[in-house]
């Protein structure tokens, strides 16, 4: 993920010839360069899976289950399209969001102000992360308060980034992230043994497109949050960019060596994206599945200072009181990761979008270094202080996610000028890949206005 990762170009953000290099030809080569999905999949699992899933599932029941698995699937042809634009062109996403259509302010498009309007609000949501952070480790050391803790998480999140240590968190999150999965579907599993079981008929009741009213607000943070929302789409820009697959592409030729070298590793950015969509997608089910089974029925809502211990509830009740010690363990790390995750993602994209407003050159890496650095620093204070002052860890969750929902809408507009405008005539999906593209823009848009028409009733 580092700038300075062994065997990975300088510069990522500068394509050079003598970076080029052949996409793999194999099954097992092209896993070795996966890793830009799973690392969002990191992110997605902390705010998405464990808050805003389960919270869902315990208000609602199994009446939305469709909400989460329909959000989770239909958002990864826009981040294909993303991470497409990345790999053909090297640009980052604010040179891109610069070259849409429409009106300017100072020479900056409508659509980067409104994405830093939006970020105003998304401080909530990462705010929330922080808290829940400091809370789970209230509980395992209650003789620090829950404010110092918040602080404490805040520093070391920024010291890590700060300091460039990407491949060990990266590797430590996902091995924790795993380890929390599998005791997820044994919760799952063990849960059929209990007074919690369900049947093919919960399971197919969720699956009826059902969407009571009063669950309307939840559903919609929930779309946001569940697989790949507007932000994380926008990320997989940067990470794409940095795991090297523009500059192995190399600068834009009119050769037929430089088409198939970006077909390649456009088809490796494919098999990263969708296998890493299977992933979230499972657990994000399981994750439902057990807030809809276990907190619903017993009228558990996660909230305020006490989430964690109801979420915590999940487990011990199908897989003992003895579970409860290993979620918070996991607990901590998976939304660490998260927090992490977010904050090297905000800092690049950050630094990106300060360098269209003209307060630095992007291009120029040590500017971009310097501004990292500095972002990683601020960040984390301003979610610590987001969460001490409103101190609703899911509610905060939640708010960022419907703000997310919109951005997305902003994506999607992108994603059709990448395709239909900026994308290279020689590299035109199949018709397949544009069927899948469009059933997902009007599913999105399709729960947008639901959602308008249902809170206007």
């Amino acid at each position: 993920m580092s700038e300075l990762t062994k065997g990975r170009p300088k510069d990522p953000y500068v394509l050079k010839r003598e970076d080029i290099k052949e996409p793999p030809k194999t099954l097992l080569g092209t896993v070795r360069y996966l890793g830009p999905g799973f690392v969002l999949s990191a992110a997605i699992v902390g705010s998405g899976e464990l808050i805003a899933t389960t919270t869902l599932g315990a208000r609602a029941g199994f009446v939305t289950f469709w909400v989460i698995i329909l959000s989770c699937l239909v958002k990864v042809a826009l981040q294909l399209e993303f991470g497409k634009h990345a790999i053909s062109n090297g640009e980052t996403i604010m040179s891109a969001f610069n070259k849409l259509p429409g009106w300017k302010f100072r020479d900056i498009n409508w659509t980067i102000w409104t994405w830093l309007f939006i970020q105003l609000f998304k401080l909530l949501q990462v705010g929330g992360i922080v808290g829940g952070v400091a809370i789970t480790m209230n509980i395992f050391f209650p003789s620090v308060n829950v404010t110092l803790w918040t602080f404490i998480t805040a520093i070391l999140a920024s010291l890590l980034v700060f300091r460039g240590y990407y491949i060990f968190v990266e590797r430590f999150s996902l091995v924790m992230i795993a380890f929390f999965t599998v005791l997820t579907f044994l919760s799952v599993y063990f849960m059929q043994f209990t007074e919690f079981a369900i049947s093919w008929t919960d399971i197919q009741y969720g699956l009826e497109l059902n969407l009571p009213t009063a669950m309307v607000g939840v559903a919609i943070g929930a779309f946001g949050l569940t697989g790949v929302g507007g932000d994380e789409i926008m990320y997989y820009h940067y990470w794409c960019i940095e795991k090297g697959y523009a500059s192995y592409t190399g600068p834009v030729e009119k050769t037929e060596a430089w088409t198939n070298r970006a077909k390649g590793w456009i088809k490796v950015m494919y098999w990263d994206a969708f296998l890493s969509m299977i992933v979230y997608t499972l657990v994000t089910a399981a994750f439902y599945i057990l807030g809809a089974s276990v907190l619903h029925v017993q009228d558990r809502i996660p909230e305020g200072f006490q989430m964690i211990e109801t979420l915590s509830g999940m487990y011990t009740e199908t897989l003992g009181p003895g579970a409860r010690n290993v979620f918070l363990i996991c607990a901590i790390v998976v939304l660490f990761s998260t927090l992490f995750t977010a904050l090297a993602s905000w800092t690049r994209i950050f630094s990106d979008a300060f360098g269209k407003l003209g307060f630095l050159d992007f291009h120029d890496i040590e500017q971009r270094r310097k501004a990292i650095a500095i972002f990683a620093w601020v960040f984390p204070m301003l979610w610590a202080i987001m969460f001490l002052f409103v101190q609703l860890p899911v509610l905060m969750v939640i708010i960022g996610g419907f703000f997310t929902s919109v951005l997305l809408l902003i994506v999607i507009f992108a994603a059709v000028h990448f395709r239909y405008v900026q994308l290279d005539a020689r590299l035109k999906p199949g018709r397949l890949y544009d069927i899948a593209f469009w059933l997902s823009i009007i599913a999105i848009l399709l729960a947008a206005v639901y959602s308008i028409i249902r809170f206007s009733l």
